[in-house]
């Protein structure tokens, strides 16, 4: 007995030596290793922590060492697999982004260093000063806060689209340099979108100021024969999941007329709990007349069917320009059956040029997609938005792929929408498209995917 015990303690003995001499070989490693009061924390405050903080879209924060540390493994996992930071459009076939939040390869190379050597701290240093509150907006303190009062979404059934008419009540129009939604209660928020609707507009024209109101689809759909777009309402700022406020830019505004409302259309999706949301928008007045006015132009295909089990059907929209115009973002639009998304320019010439490309299309990540340098576009040019559909078995999210499925609100249903931001003179008659739709269920367009 007592030589095993013998035996056992030397076993032991040897082992911890080994060990000894395996952490004093690694120590040069660990020393010369990335750590996070280093590069990983100016990464992460930089990629990471706009969502990942109290009140944001990400699952947990990631603002301090002690806040990272547990989820170091993970994070490793997710910056390899290249799902986190979430970004989805090909940088290979797409213009440059502004906004564009996916890792250099020497950011990604950095984090999986540091993570491989035991996620070490390194010495802690002075944090930056704190910035002034804003009060929980990104782009500062509002000129107006517009209040959507307590929205009660019940813990299960279908939530239909419910408006609300908030009448400005502004003595003389404004010019809009930005906006900002500060969303109350994201889990069951699935999109809110804010509609400039001038004085005398067909749009929603029954609904009451200042009651929540369920409109019927041809209320929506209501349009004088001789009334335009730009005359009935204009897409202001929308929220989805994935949404991030940027400014227009100096000297660019959206304008809000005398006497218009802003028209919140709010879907809300049950997730199981009873909850009252309050979401706010910020707006963010113009100091001086703009010298070019922002536009959302929304080409859109509602006539497609998409067949049981199609696994990439194709849809497709677009947009000719009558003038001159600068494409400003780009935001492509489809519901759990969306697989990728592309947006092209042909040019009068007949050039045709890749804007972007979205391989795999996540609906739970809708980005906004700011453009680095603001794309120039000569009268004539068509942007063709192709949409294609997975409602196929193999697409996990796919509701039901036995089913035809056709344009509708809710998420089992489908829409393709491509958003684009575009920009002109402030003078200028701002009928500045014609918007067209088609569907095809394969052709070129399909190539490739």
């Amino acid at each position: 007995m007592a030589g095993h015990l013998l035996r056992a303690a030397y076993a032991v003995s040897i082992m911890r030596s080994m060990r000894i001499w395996m952490l004093t070989l690694a120590a040069p490693l660990v020393m010369g290793a990335p750590v996070y009061h280093g590069e990983v924390r100016g990464i992460l405050e930089n990629r990471c922590v706009s969502c990942h903080r109290a009140g944001e879209i990400g699952p947990m924060p990631l603002g301090t060492y002690a806040e990272v540390r547990p989820w170091a493994k993970a994070l490793r996992q997710a910056v390899s697999r290249g799902t986190m930071p979430p970004w989805h459009a090909d940088r290979a076939k797409s213009v440059t982004f502004h906004n564009d939040r996916s890792l250099t390869a020497l950011e990604r190379a950095t984090l999986v260093a540091w993570v491989d050597a035991g996620a070490p701290e390194g010495t802690p240093s002075a944090m930056p000063p704190k910035a002034p509150s804003t009060g929980g907006w990104r782009l500062g303190k509002p000129d107006l806060v517009v209040r959507i009062p307590k929205f009660k979404v019940p813990d299960q059934g279908t939530i239909e689209y419910t408006f609300l008419v908030t009448p400005t009540d502004l003595p003389e129009a404004k010019w809009i340099a930005a906006a900002e939604w500060k969303i109350d209660q994201r889990s069951v928020v699935h999109h809110i979108n804010a509609f400039v609707r001038p004085k005398g507009s067909s749009y929603v024209s029954d609904a009451p100021a200042g009651q929540f109101f369920v409109a019927t689809k041809a209320s929506r759909a209501a349009r004088r024969p001789d009334e335009r777009e730009a005359d009935r309402r204009e897409l202001l700022v929308g929220y989805e999941p994935g949404y991030w406020p940027m400014a227009w830019g100096e000297g660019r505004a959206k304008l809000l007329p005398k006497g218009a409302d802003i028209v919140f259309e709010m879907h809300y999706t049950a997730n199981g709990r009873t909850a009252e949301d309050s979401s706010e928008l910020g707006l963010y007045f113009a100091k001086e007349a703009p010298r070019e006015r922002v536009l959302t132009i929304t080409p859109a295909d509602s006539a497609f069917a998409i067949p049981p089990g199609a696994d990439n059907f194709a849809s497709s929209t677009g947009a000719t320009l009558k003038r001159d115009l600068t494409l400003l973002s780009m935001q492509p639009h489809m519901h759990l059956r969306g697989k990728s998304y592309r947006i092209a320019a042909r040019y009068p010439d007949g050039r045709v040029e890749n804007l972007i490309d979205v391989p795999r299309y996540d609906f739970n990540w809708q980005t906004t997609y700011f453009l680095a340098e603001p794309k120039r576009l000569p009268k004539g040019t068509v942007l063709e938005c192709v949409a294609h559909f997975d409602n196929s078995p193999n697409n996990r999210f796919n509701p039901d792929p036995k089913q035809t499925v056709r344009w509708g609100d809710q998420s089992w249903e489908e829409m393709n929408i491509g958003f684009m931001e575009v920009v002109f003179p402030a003078g200028v008659d701002p009928d500045v498209v014609t918007l067209s739709g088609t569907t095809r269920p394969g052709g070129p367009a399909a190539a490739g995917r």
